[in-house]
């Protein structure tokens, strides 16, 4: 079975990757690959695609990873009904109601403060 994967180059720090199909049991960075399909530079958002390669592949049945499908929707590849899309994340605070920013506000009248002052001096 084959998969469209991410595989990594770049420099430490400066990642990027190249959009490759290859065999589903093997490592990405192990170099064997069937085809080069495009490449993505996550800094720039910069995308190369062979659309009609993509297209080829996916029809035969290759698995797009979860990264790759929202690459190749975002740029107008349109997916085959098997390919499972990642839900979107929504993350809530455990405690919501421990968050500073939920706390009622302890408001300190002026004159305590004006008072408070001159004692501590």
């Amino acid at each position: 079975m084959l998969a469209i994967r991410l595989q990594r180059n770049g420099r430490k720090g400066m990642p990027l990757y190249r959009i490759v199909v290859q065999e589903a049991q093997r490592h990405p960075l192990s170099g064997r690959i069937v085809a080069q399909v495009g490449s993505y530079n996550p800094h720039t958002k910069a995308t190369v695609l062979e659309k009609e390669k993509i297209e080829k592949y996916l029809s035969n049945g290759a698995q797009p990873s979860s990264r790759v499908v929202r690459i190749l929707t975002k740029e107008g590849i349109k997916m085959p009904k098997w390919v499972k899309t990642a839900p979107e994340k929504h993350v809530a605070a455990k405690h919501a109601d421990k968050l500073r920013k939920n706390q009622p506000k302890e408001e300190v009248p002026a004159a305590e403060e004006a008072t408070e002052a001159p004692a501590e001096a």
